[in-house]
C-alpha cells in the first residue's frame, strides 16, 4: 500500500469551534517518480528556526577538531544547527565524543592525514567552509613546526579553494614575527616564525581567508593555567620567571570568546580577508597573574611558603627542561619544553587599528568570573571542609590600564 504524505502541512479549521480540520492539498506515493531538487548544493537546503535541530546552510570542515580549542568551536558550530564535518587522524575515539555536539546525522566524521591531499580534498568537497585549527606547541620527528604551520596550512588553503570553498579560517598566533626576540634561546621562538609565515602561505593560497591572531587560550585542560599548576613547572615552592615575570605582559583569552568570534566571523559577510586580534578584555603582568594563580589554588607564600625569582641565574631550571624533552620528547612533562619556556615570556602586543573580537559581537570573559572555577582542581586541601570564611578570597591581580 503506498503511504500518504501530506506535503503542504496542516491548516487549522473553525477554530473558535474548537475542531480541529486538516486539508490535504497533495498527495506523493512511494511508487512516483523522484521529485527534481533545484539545487545539490547543501547551504540551499536551509531547514528550522536556527537552533540545533535547524539546518542553518553551514557546512563547515574543522581541521584540528579533536584539539583544545577545536572542541569549543565544533560546540558553538553544532548549537546553531551547523553541519560539521570532522576530519581525524590516527584512532577515531579522540574525534568519537564529538559526535554530541551536533543533532543527529549532522556531524560526520573522515580518516585524513596532513600530507594526504586526497584525503583532504574528500573532506572539503561539500562544505562551504573550512577552519584550520592544526598546530603543534612543541616539534617531533614526524612533523616540524614548518611541516604543520607552513605547508600544512598552505597545502588547507589551497586545496580549499580548488574545492570551492567560500570562507577559509586559519588560526595564527598573536606576537607572529619573522625574527622572534630570543630570550630562554639564542634563536627565539620558532612557533612565532613558522606562524608569521604561515599566515602568509594561506593569504598567498586564499587570499579572502578570515585569520585570528590569539594569544595564550586559557579553558578547560589548557597549556596556560595548568601549565603554572603543574608541580614540574615549579622548583620546589619556587616559581623561576624571566626578570620574575616583571617585563612581560600577558593578556589571555577565553576559549570559549575565541570559538564565538570564529562561528561569528563565518556569519558575517564584512569578515572576508580580515584579521582579528583575539586578546582578552585586560592586559596583566606575568608576575601578578602567576602570583595569583597560587593564591587561588592555595599555594601563595602565606600558607605555603611559595615565591619567585630570577630564571636568568637558575641553570638546573635549563637542565631540567632539557632532560624533560630527552625523557619525554613526545609529550613533555607538564608541557614543560624549550619553546614553551620561550614564548612565555613574550610579551603580547596588540596593533592599533586591527580588529578583535569586540569588533566581532562578542562580549569577553574576565579573568577573574572564570579562573578560579579552572583552577579549582588545583587546590590544596581540595578534599577539605572548611568553615565559611576560614580561607581569604584571593584579591584580583592588578590590570595595566
Amino acid at each position: 500500500m503506498a503511504s500518504l504524505i501530506l506535503v503542504n502541512g496542516v491548516q487549522l479549521a473553525k477554530q473558535q469551534t474548537g475542531l480541529l480540520g486538516i486539508v490535504c492539498l497533495k498527495a506523493n506515493y512511494s511508487s512516483d517518480a523522484p521529485r527534481k531538487l533545484k539545487t545539490t548544493s547543501l547551504a540551499a537546503m536551509k531547514r528550522g528556526t536556527g537552533g540545533r535541530s535547524s539546518f542553518n546552510g553551514i557546512v563547515a570542515t574543522v581541521f584540528g577538531s579533536t584539539g583544545f580549542l577545536g572542541r569549543y568551536v565544533c560546540n558553538k558550530l553544532g548549537k546553531i544547527g551547523s553541519q560539521v564535518i570532522i576530519p581525524y587522524r590516527a584512532d577515531h575515539y579522540e574525534a568519537m565524543r564529538l559526535k554530541l555536539v551536533g543533532d543527529l546525522g549532522q556531524v560526520l566524521f573522515h580518516p585524513y592525514d596532513l600530507r594526504d591531499e586526497e584525503a583532504i580534498y574528500k573532506a572539503v568537497k561539500y562544505s562551504n567552509v573550512v577552519i584550520n585549527l592544526v598546530g603543534r606547541d612543541w616539534e617531533t620527528k614526524n612533523f616540524t613546526f614548518k611541516d604543520v604551520h607552513v605547508d600544512g596550512a598552505r597545502r588547507l588553503a589551497r586545496i580549499a579553494r580548488e574545492a570551492g570553498v567560500e570562507k577559509f579560517v586559519h588560526v595564527s598566533s598573536l606576537n607572529a614575527t619573522p625574527n622572534p626576540q630570543p630570550f630562554f634561546t639564542k634563536e627565539g621562538s620558532k612557533f612565532l616564525a613558522s606562524k608569521y609565515y604561515g599566515e602568509l602561505a594561506v593569504r598567498e593560497e586564499f587570499p579572502d581567508a578570515i585569520v585570528f591572531r590569539p594569544s595564550d587560550i586559557y579553558g578547560q585542560e589548557d597549556r596556560f593555567l595548568r601549565y603554572y599548576a603543574h608541580i614540574w613547572r615549579r622548583q620546589f615552592r619556587a616559581m623561576p620567571l624571566w626578570y620574575k615575570g616583571e617585563r612581560t605582559i600577558k593578556q589571555p583569552v577565553y576559549c570559549s570568546d575565541l570559538a564565538q568570534g570564529i562561528v561569528n566571523a563565518i556569519k558575517d559577510s564584512d569578515s572576508q580577508g580580515q584579521t582579528y586580534q583575539a586578546v582578552g578584555p585586560r592586559r596583566y603582568k606575568l608576575s601578578a597573574l602567576v602570583d595569583w594563580f597560587h593564591q587561588v589554588m592555595r599555594k601563595d607564600e602565606k600558607w605555603w611558603g611559595y615565591y619567585r625569582y630570577d630564571l636568568r641565574y637558575d641553570p638546573t631550571f635549563r637542565m631540567k627542561v632539557l632532560l624533560t624533552e630527552l625523557v619525554s620528547p613526545s609529550f613533555p612533562i607538564g608541557d614543560v619544553h624549550t619553546e614553551r619556556v620561550e614564548r612565555e615570556y613574550v610579551s603580547d602586543e596588540v596593533e592599533k587599528g586591527v580588529p578583535t573580537l569586540e569588533d566581532l559581537g562578542v562580549n569577553l570573559t574576565y579573568m577573574e568570573d572564570q579562573v578560579p572555577w579552572e583552577l579549582r582542581p588545583y587546590r590544596a586541601a581540595l578534599y577539605y571542609d572548611a568553615e565559611l570564611d576560614e580561607f581569604e578570597k584571593p584579591t584580583p591581580p592588578q590590570y595595566i590600564q
